[in-house]
């Protein structure tokens, strides 16, 4: 009698703790969330043992036309997209035509990193594990901002000029650009692009029926977001990033209806399809997928309890109050989602906005997880706009005394002779760029970005700041000349000034040198 009392006990304990969260909760926290982050459009799905629980949209796709957010709206799902491109490695390691260890140079041999030894023990592994010595986003001003030239054969040819930070396999740096590469050796080896890859051989199976593996390659895009992003305190549609270059890495545009069926898949070890008779990709591969491969600080984990925080392969692995978490986000301008799922107790969670607050998606999924996981934490909306404000307020206290400063130089009217500043100036992995003057005022225009446009002002001495023509990049950098004994620029490094500027801007691995004229 005692032990089924137990046994009555222990399930509705667990019961309990695995409980639904209310559709009307989730109504108000998002609702809380768009007023508080400033966010117009979102869309979320909840999976649980392989069923979707929720797949709805709040909002609107576009603040101009007002088109209300729906499960089928189209997202730009961003980083989102580098699990299916381990996917897509994965499944060519279980044809047997590649392994993980394999190395990059088998595959394209003209592949080149900062020295001979990295070169040639570069695996597909490293490709996908940010382990590779370079710098947070390093080389990403040939992805970022869109309407550059640059290609995925550029990549692998200027990869090498970029300057490792720390040893190789040594520490975790974030990188979009291996992810590049890894779609090229996908197209080496199957003889499809990735593109065509993924669209064949994981959504066409999935019944992903909606989505395309890149901007360009959807068939219908009248109900599809915006991207917006507030821009001296109004929020305003920018121009959407459409460069094929950035596909293997972040290209994919999605649904909630739709990605809820890959977290599915995922929680079901690759299991798709009527009974589940279907295997898009071997419990093996799955299982190598979701094994910690680099290990990260455990930090931006709060309010939970964390003990460990690694990356997989196209996957962050980590630990909430005990419960393995499998999850990664995703970020482009204007646009930013996240994927979290809990194995454990078959739960997935997916949150897709158009505008580009990191916090608004935490706030929601932290909500779901609580609710699920049967924690009981502050009230995530509060707890994060206060967090976000105050990085703000810091970042703002940064840029505007640069500001000040900058302004403070003008009205004195202090000369400086353009001329010695002016010319072409050449990055080895960047191109060129031309300093000029117009009007009095010394410009910015690189040749390869068009959109890096901006205006140079006198900050001290030899350093000057560039204020970009496009202000919603967020994202003006210090320019610190070296003069020769006549005060005529001959090198300049850069750097962001807020703390809050993307780090897909890496201006501080930029190395101009003067061209001779």
């Amino acid at each position: 009698m005692k032990k089924l009392l137990f046994i009555a006990i222990a399930t509705f304990t667990t019961t309990l703790s695995f409980a639904q969260i209310k559709e009307s909760k989730l109504d108000d926290v998002v609702a809380r969330t768009m007023k508080a982050f400033n966010v117009p459009g979102i869309a979320v799905a909840i999976v649980k043992d392989g069923k979707v629980v929720i797949s709805k949209g709040y909002g609107v796709t576009n603040i101009n036309t007002q088109q209300k957010v729906d499960g089928n709206t189209l997202f730009g799902i961003a980083s989102n997209s580098k699990a299916f491109t381990t996917a897509a490695l994965g499944m060519l390691v279980d044809e047997k035509k590649i392994n993980w260890d394999d190395k990059v140079i088998q595959y394209i041999p003209e592949f080149k990193m900062y020295n001979d030894y990295v070169t040639n023990e570069f695996t597909i592994r490293d490709l996908l594990t940010h382990r590779s010595g370079l710098g947070l986003g390093a080389g990403d001003l040939m992805i970022w901002p869109d309407g550059h030239n640059f290609t995925p054969k550029d990549i692998i040819k200027n990869i090498q000029y970029l300057k490792p930070v720390s040893g190789f396999r040594a520490e975790y740096d974030y990188d979009n650009l291996l992810y590049v590469i890894a779609g090229v050796v996908i197209e080496r080896v199957s003889g499809k692009s990735w593109c065509e890859f993924v669209e064949t051989k994981i959504m066409k199976p999935l019944q992903m029926n909606n989505s395309a593996a890149s901007w360009r390659r959807l068939k219908d895009t009248t109900n599809t977001i915006v991207p917006h992003v507030p821009t001296n305190g109004k929020l305003e549609i920018i121009k959407r990033y459409t460069n094929p270059i950035f596909d293997a890495a972040a290209g994919i545009y999605s649904s909630t209806n739709d990605m809820s069926k890959w977290a599915i898949a995922q929680l079901k070890n690759g299991k798709y399809g009527e009974n589940d008779q279907n295997q898009l990709f071997s419990e093996v591969v799955h299982k190598e997928m979701w094994t910690p491969q680099t290990i990260l600080p455990i930090t931006g984990m709060k309010p939970y309890n964390c003990n460990f925080k690694t990356y997989g392969l196209g996957w962050q692995l980590s630990d909430i109050n005990g419960h393995l978490q499998v999850s990664h986000t995703g970020g482009l301008d204007g646009i930013v989602t996240q994927t979290i799922l809990f194995p454990e107790i078959q739960l997935g969670i997916i949150v897709l906005t158009n505008q580009q607050s990191g916090a608004a998606f935490n706030a929601i999924s932290n909500t779901i997880k609580d609710s699920y996981l049967g924690l009981k934490y502050p009230d995530h909306v509060d707890a994060l706009y206060n967090e976000r404000r105050q990085k703000e307020v810091n970042a703002d206290k940064i840029t505007d005394e640069v500001s000040a400063k900058v302004d403070e130089n003008q009205m004195k009217r202090i000369k400086i002779d353009p001329i010695k500043f002016m010319g072409t100036y050449v990055d080895k992995w960047f191109g060129e760029i031309a300093i000029y003057a117009t009007k009095g005022t010394l410009r910015f225009a690189s040749k390869r970005s068009p959109r890096l446009a901006g205006s140079i002002f006198l900050y001290d001495n030899n350093t000057f700041v560039v204020r970009w023509d496009n202000q919603s990049f967020h994202a003006n950098a210090f320019i610190y000349f070296d003069v020769d004994e006549n005060g005529k620029g001959i090198h300049f490094k850069m750097k962001a000034i807020s703390p809050l500027t993307d780090f897909s801007y890496d201006f501080q691995d930029l190395d101009f040198v003067r061209l001779i004229e």
